[in-house]
């Protein structure tokens, strides 16, 4: 793919729809500004009606916005059908064509767009043997397995070359085992070809898994965009923490810039801008503290299960129940219900909001 990598831009856009039942019209995205680097691969991710979809297919050219412009590199593209933009989409349903074999499903593209049968061939081989389907070109789409479906969906997008790559839940028909190496095999495919892709999902281990940025929205609002590791470790709101991955929430009041007052202990602790003795919400996530006969907090254990690779606590620390988890349990101390037990709060895993 030899073609020049294109970004995306996205200035102030909205877009307005009616709610069927009240009649008044409500934000389904609003006012979003986005900057998506060329080459990357970037994960729109929040709950059900957030706006991710809404903002994909935008992109894409299926839904207009009524307020801002979308630009893909540095041309404005609003006025533009689907098939006047530099993308192509895979979509949740694959959308096969099913009368027609491997071959001729990805090569409906190129023969949309007049290409010669030599040119066409020597494209959908190449395409095949990067999606791992070389030697399949005669099979026909309802004798293929989902994952076969679905790397025929992206052959068929990735062979016509487009500047963006957009993607809308591909792996929400497959079953767990595959959603996992179908997903890393997307990943490997993007790397390879070098092509800009914008990824649709609710599911926040598989944005994790394949992202260099995620963009994390709700009620049509971005709320962060950052790194899987940014957002992980440094969310920017509760929402965000409570949204990727197990998160505790302890109540804690700011002492220092680098330290709070958690059930009348000081621990060390991220707390950004906060000011000075605020009342604050501490996030911990779940493997961010061990459990030891003498630490920082003393808390109850109420429940307590072995889980192979960690052993599973929810522990009461004042008025918060506190889920931790003890990675290689097997040489550590187990505690039972009923114990009284002390968090201890490794470096830098504490972070205020």
């Amino acid at each position: 793919m030899a073609k020049e990598k294109k970004g995306v831009r996205l200035d102030h856009i909205s877009k307005i729809y009616k709610d069927p039942k009240t009649g008044k019209d409500f934000y389904a995205v609003k006012d979003t500004n986005l900057e998506i680097e060329p080459g990357s691969f970037v994960t729109l991710l929040g709950p059900s009606g957030c706006g991710k979809t809404t903002t994909l297919r935008m992109i894409a050219g299926f839904e207009s916005p009524d307020e801002g412009e979308i630009y893909l590199g540095n041309e404005p593209i609003n006025a533009l059908t689907p098939n006047k933009r530099d993308t192509a989409m895979v979509f949740q349903s694959y959308a096969l064509l099913p009368h027609y074999n491997i071959f001729d499903n990805v090569a409906y593209g190129l023969k949309l767009r007049k290409m010669d049968s030599a040119t066409i061939k020597k494209k959908v081989t190449d395409i095949l043997g990067l999606v791992g389907l070389e030697g399949m070109e005669n099979r026909m789409t309802n004798q293929l397995s989902g994952g076969q479906q679905q790397r025929v969906a992206l052959a068929r997008a990735l062979v016509i070359e487009p500047g963006v790559l957009l993607f809308d839940e591909p792996l929400s028909n497959l079953d767990a085992k595959l959603r996992v190496s179908m997903r890393t095999e997307i990943r490997r495919i993007q790397q390879e070809a070098g092509i800009t892709a914008v990824y649709v999902t609710h599911d926040q281990s598989e944005a994790m898994a394949i992202s260099d940025k995620v963009i994390i929205m709700n009620g049509g609002i971005v709320e962060q965009v950052a790194s899987p590791q940014e957002a992980y470790y440094y969310p920017k709101s509760k929402f965000v923490a409570d949204f990727i991955g197990e998160c505790n929430f302890l109540k804690g009041k700011v002492i220092s810039q680098d330290q709070v007052e958690i059930d009348g202990v000081k621990v060390n602790c991220v707390t950004g801008k906060l000011q000075q003795g605020a009342d604050c919400d501490v996030v911990l996530r779940p493997e961010g503290a061990t459990l030891a006969d003498a630490g920082d907090v003393k808390g109850i254990v109420k429940y307590s299960c072995f889980m192979g690779a960690y052993q599973d606590y929810h522990i009461q620390v004042g008025d918060s129940l506190v889920k931790i988890q003890e990675y290689n349990p097997k040489n550590k101390k187990i505690y039972m219900v009923g114990d009284t037990v002390f968090l201890h709060f490794e470096d830098n895993t504490l972070y205020a909001l």
